[in-house]
């Protein structure tokens, strides 16, 4: 599994002109499921997510968690992370999970990040997603176990 996180001033994800998540002060994650992926993997991520140290606290330092603030984590699918694009000119995706096992493990991911805490607001898993934010930094993290 490969999780992008993007700490965000507010987020949000709309399908067909109909938002359905959104967030305010928090993170933004792009969850791509890979074959494979165990249930302790996606658990091990949804932890790391809720308790990565990536807010800055009252000295400017990167020494607050998302829980820590009072944020919450808006999860998206996105299977173009798991592009292999070192060859050719067109990404390849044989890195991906396949849309079943993807589903099976973005859902858990979000099911994890609730049982962390979060209410977790999604996008559409499959759908052609639009996705606005205000990122906050930049400050942009790739996690991968």
């Amino acid at each position: 599994m490969i999780v992008l996180l993007q700490r965000v001033r507010e987020a949000s994800v709309s399908v067909d002109g109909r938002v359905t998540g959104a967030v305010g002060r928090g993170l933004l994650a792009f969850i791509c499921g890979e074959p494979g992926d165990a249930p302790e993997t996606v658990k091990k991520l949804a932890a790391k997510t809720a308790k990565l140290r990536i807010f800055e606290d009252d000295a400017g330092k990167m020494n607050r968690s998302v829980r820590d603030i009072g944020g919450d984590v808006l999860c998206v699918s996105q299977f173009t992370l798991a592009a292999d694009t070192r060859s050719g000119n067109r990404p390849s995706f044989s890195t991906a999970a396949s849309p079943a096992e993807g589903r099976a493990a973005y859902e858990a991911f979000v099911a994890a990040v609730r049982e962390e805490g979060f209410s977790a607001p999604t996008g559409e898993f499959g759908a052609d997603m639009k996705v606005a934010l205000v990122n906050d930094g930049p400050a942009t993290f790739i996690l991968r176990l």
